[in-house]
């Protein structure tokens, strides 16, 4: 009978040695990584930065589709609402009266729905009778690229694509603040 070899305490550390180095090197592999492929944030939408350019169907008029670029060079109120935002619908009367009183001078009101259904916005069109363009954002792809946070929502862009004023909830749009703060921006170059 063999008697059984004694056990070495030391014996296969050298072995093992390499695990902490390697098992660091891969945290921090997997952290570069992640850093690498995670969805950077996009910067904030804000005052004095450049309105994201747009791409959306104009209700009733298919197939015609308006961009930001269409309306290059005018002033524009960008607002984000949907039917069902009883807010949206009490200040659409205001944005009207100013959308009347100010597009002959190179003034733009832009409403972007976003509903799923087409056919509940051209209802509540025609029950409004409102005259300024509706555009259609139904997967709220340009909503959420505006980061808007509810609705209503507008945002006020000058005649050289910038935000001037983002504006949350409801406005009493034909007040003589609105009115007289966009003919100065139609005034400036």
């Amino acid at each position: 009978m063999t008697s059984p070899q004694p056990t070495d305490p030391e014996a296969g550390t050298a072995n093992k040695a390499w695990l902490p180095p390697v098992a660091a090197v891969l945290v921090v592999a997997v952290g570069v990584a992640f850093a690498l492929l995670r969805e950077q944030p996009a910067d904030p939408v804000a005052r004095g930065v450049e309105a994201p350019e747009f791409d959306l169907p104009l209700l009733g008029a298919s197939p015609k589709r308006i961009t930001l670029a269409d309306i290059d060079g005018q002033v524009v109120l960008l607002n984000f609402w949907a039917s069902w935002c009883k807010p949206c619908e009490d200040e659409m009367p205001a944005m009207d009266r100013l959308y009347r009183a100010l597009q002959p001078e190179g003034f733009e009101m832009l409403a972007v729905s976003v509903d799923e259904e087409t056919a509940l916005v051209e209802r509540f069109q025609e029950r409004l009778g409102v005259s300024f363009p509706i555009l259609l954002d139904p997967a709220q792809d340009v909503s959420r690229r505006y980061q808007t946070t509810g609705f209503p929502e507008s945002l006020l862009i000058d005649k050289n694509g910038m935000i001037v004023e983002r504006y949350i909830g409801p406005r009493d749009w034909d007040h003589t603040i609105y009115a007289k703060r966009i003919r100065k921006l139609l005034k400036e170059r």
